[in-house]
């Protein structure tokens, strides 16, 4: 959508340096920018692009100012700010309140007269769902669900059953919520399903990616606190509770009964064991597994980075003597 940068620079409290009429109507990167795009810098790796973008504008810091060839808007968080811009530039499309044809929908559940349902959706027993949410096609929510005002399915969702969504979640195509967790029990005759019986609470303003699942709660149901990031391909076993504003990266994994505190971060293939607890304001590094209680704020990482195959199989063959190795120091010790 064209936008001055004026009309900007006002809505997220930018300085503006540069002529308020410019229009940009797009948004790229520096290197690709034409001069119709707004751009940004944030990171100092991309700072050789910036003499040369050809942008309308760039959101940057005020120490990268004289290196802009083109008009500038300062921010000390650009990030930020440039995500709240392109958000103005290229807001999601807009839906009539309705309901498709192909729709279906139970004669207990309620629909606000503001929400749209697109083709294929089917909406259960006993649900609900708030006002000005886009429930997309394909959408399965089934019974005794609750879905808040202005949330966004975007297509092939299905909340299997008793889940509570708060306002402005926004959930990616695949993703399920409420699906049964691993719930066995083993006797000498086999295995025996556990009944997942609890639900799912998520808060508001939650974002949950592609094909990522949310197993509801065994007994007690499973908590997704405000404001919470889930990635794509994640798993978020029965149980488990994660506290406001955390983020987890694609591939991570929460096993039952975890709890996870506030503005946690998890990067890419990390994950927990079953039953412990991570404090707030933890970092779990790429491919790290947390097996016990983590108390203490701080970054945590056990991983083995790539090497070449033949300097690798020295030091698992070195690793595989360590057990020797030690009794060896024991005995000399004595």
């Amino acid at each position: 959508m064209p936008i001055s940068l004026g009309e900007l620079a006002v809505s997220v409290g930018c300085e503006l340096i540069g002529d308020p009429d410019t229009v940009v109507n797009s948004v790229a990167s520096l290197r690709n920018a034409t001069p119709e795009s707004l751009s940004f810098l944030s990171s100092a790796s991309h700072a050789n692009q910036l003499p040369g973008t050809k942008a309308a504008a760039v959101v940057l810091r005020l120490a990268d100012v004289d290196a802009c060839p083109v008009a500038a808007l300062i921010s000390d968080d650009p990030y930020a700010s440039y995500a709240r811009m392109a958000a103005l530039v290229c807001p999601e499309p807009a839906f009539s309140a309705g309901m498709h044809a192909s729709a279906v929908v139970a004669d207990s559940a309620s629909v606000a007269a503001s929400a749209y349902l697109a083709a294929n959706v089917v909406i259960g027993e006993r649900t609900s769902i708030g006002a000005n949410t886009v429930v997309g096609p394909g959408t399965v929510i089934g019974a005794d669900c609750s879905v808040a005002s202005d949330c966004r399915f975007v297509a092939n969702v299905t909340l299997v059953k008793d889940v509570r969504i708060g306002k402005r979640g926004i959930f990616h195509p695949g993703v399920v919520i409420g699906s049964d967790g691993f719930g066995n029990a083993m006797t000498s005759e086999g295995w025996v399903k556990v009944p997942q019986l609890g639900g799912v609470q998520i808060g508001d303003d939650v974002e949950i990616g592609a094909n990522t699942t949310v197993d509801c709660g065994a007994i007690g149901d499973t908590v997704i606190d405000n404001g919470v990031r889930i990635d794509n391909l994640c798993m978020i076993a029965h149980n488990v509770q994660i506290g406001e504003h955390t983020a987890m990266a694609a591939m991570t994994g929460i096993a039952g009964s975890a709890i996870i505190g506030k503005r946690c971060l998890f990067a890419g293939k990390s994950g927990t064991v079953g039953h412990v607890t991570v404090c707030d304001d933890v970092v779990v590094a790429a491919k790290t597994f947390v097996t016990k209680d983590v108390t203490k704020p701080g970054t945590y990482a056990a991983s083995f980075p790539a090497d070449n195959a033949r300097s690798w199989a020295r030091q698992l063959a070195r690793f595989r003597r360590l057990g020797d190795l030690i009794e060896r120091v024991k005995k000399l010790e004595k």
